[in-house]
């Protein structure tokens, strides 16, 4: 397939006739007659009255399909690469899944469903979606990012030191801007939000973080973008404004014709945020830690993520002891340690635990009962509780009603020791923080 190792390429084209609109990902693209070629099988099998969703190549690669609306083709292509805990076929055709599920999100997200949906002129429409290619490379190198939103449809977000008043400041803000949805993105996760906002289908509520990071990266102080709702307004777009508070805090709204921007900018943001502004330095100190220093975590934990299965959220976290200088085998680097975390994940979710129905779950989701080992099909009740031990580390993982929690450690953990760790971990965070 002519991509490295551990490389994803996105293949965007026209379901009827297999017009390219756009290629993402791999710096090295794939030939016009290999994307040709994968767009023609697909055809070959639906006048068969097959669908084509999966397959792997020799060279341990994968390729999915998925057609929307019947109007638009996504292909993501992944090389195959050196595995690690729990990687498999199985996990990585989940991942792609998803994958082109958050692209078609993100594609209507920019340009809503209508114009997607009803392709007039071809031509145009090429144009139009490179104001997506900023959220859709973020979606491909988050794979390698401290971001698991995109994995798991829960928001990643930072618990405050100071949870009140920053809760209290952005539902006083979202409301004084005629709005019901309100976020305040620290370190681009969410630390407080309106009601209304953690209503929003997760999915939506994942790809306005990603929105918000994109936009935050360019610069600017504040400006007023355009939206749809993949799955509550398609079709109607709403205006997100986006203001910058501080380096690595930022404030948003999805709101209707009123305030202006220019109103909301030198009228609310003042008076609402300039008394926070040390809360606000609070919330920044958290850092990638995601967590108030108040909690103290194990020692030897390496990777952490906690989910809540009520409200679709999640913290996550990654450290590297410093007191392991000459561990054997060596620890892993911190980019390799977030890589264990989801590969983990996945391991779990393909295999044990359920992950919930929403409005937006996909076909291919919904089989996901269909992809469970088989000695677990023999047994009626759910797994609370799994673990794995390769040679890089241990992970563990713990489902209760309410929560999810996937832990990573170094392999010289004793097995015996992962389930106490991981439910003393769980016990302390939500006492803490009651997340």
């Amino acid at each position: 397939m002519m991509l490295q190792d551990g490389s994803t390429q996105l293949l965007c084209l026209t379901a009827s006739s297999g017009v390219p609109l756009f290629t993402r990902g791999a710096s090295r693209q794939l030939p016009f007659s290999v994307i040709g070629s994968l767009n023609g099988v697909h055809m070959f099998g639906g006048g068969q009255g097959v669908v084509l969703s999966c397959c792997e190549t020799e060279g341990g690669g994968k390729v999915v399909w998925r057609v929307f609306q019947e109007s638009v083709m996504l292909i993501a292509v992944s090389a195959g690469g050196p595995g690690g805990a729990g990687s498999s076929s199985k996990e990585e055709e989940a991942r792609l899944q998803r994958l082109l599920e958050n692209v078609w999100n993100c594609m209507v997200l920019v340009l809503g469903q209508d114009e997607l949906a009803n392709m007039r002129n071809v031509e145009r429409i090429k144009r139009d979606l490179r104001s997506c290619f900023s959220l859709i490379d973020q979606l491909l190198e988050e794979r390698h990012e401290g971001f698991l939103g995109n994995l798991t449809h829960c928001a990643d977000s930072l618990l405050p030191p100071n949870p009140t008043l920053v809760q209290e400041a952005v539902d006083g803000f979202a409301q004084a801007a005629d709005s019901d949805f309100g976020c305040l993105l620290v370190h681009g996760r969410i630390a407080a939000a309106t009601e209304k906002w953690w209503r929003l289908a997760p999915q939506e509520v994942v790809l306005l973080s990603v929105l918000m990071r994109s936009l935050s990266a360019s610069g600017s102080a504040s400006c007023d973008y355009p939206v749809f709702l993949p799955h509550g307004s398609p079709t109607v777009a709403h205006r997100l404004l986006r203001f910058h508070l501080l380096p690595g805090a930022d404030v948003c709204v999805l709101c209707g014709p009123t305030p202006s921007l220019h109103r909301a900018e030198s009228g609310l943001v003042g008076r609402f945020w300039s008394p926070l502004v040390e809360t606000l330095r609070d919330c920044l100190a958290v850092g990638e830690r995601c967590l108030p220093a108040s909690i103290s975590l194990r020692p030897d934990m390496l990777a952490l993520l906690l989910i809540n299965r009520e409200t679709r959220r999640s913290v996550s976290c990654v450290r590297i002891p410093t007191n392991h200088p000459l561990s054997d085998p060596p620890l892993p680097s911190k980019a390799r340690c977030w890589e264990l975390l989801k590969l983990f994940y996945s391991f779990s979710m393909t295999r044990y635990f359920s992950q919930e129905e929403t409005l937006c779950v996909s076909p291919e989701e919904r089989t996901q009962k269909g992809n469970t080992e088989d000695f677990v099909l023999g047994f009626t009740h759910q797994p609370l509780q799994c673990y794995l031990v390769t040679e890089e580390c241990k992970s563990f993982g713990l489902q209760t009603a309410q929560h999810q929690l996937f832990l990573v450690t170094p392999p010289s953990v004793p097995t015996f020791a992962l389930r106490t760790a991981a439910t003393q971990t769980l016990s302390d965070i939500v006492t803490a923080t009651g997340f």
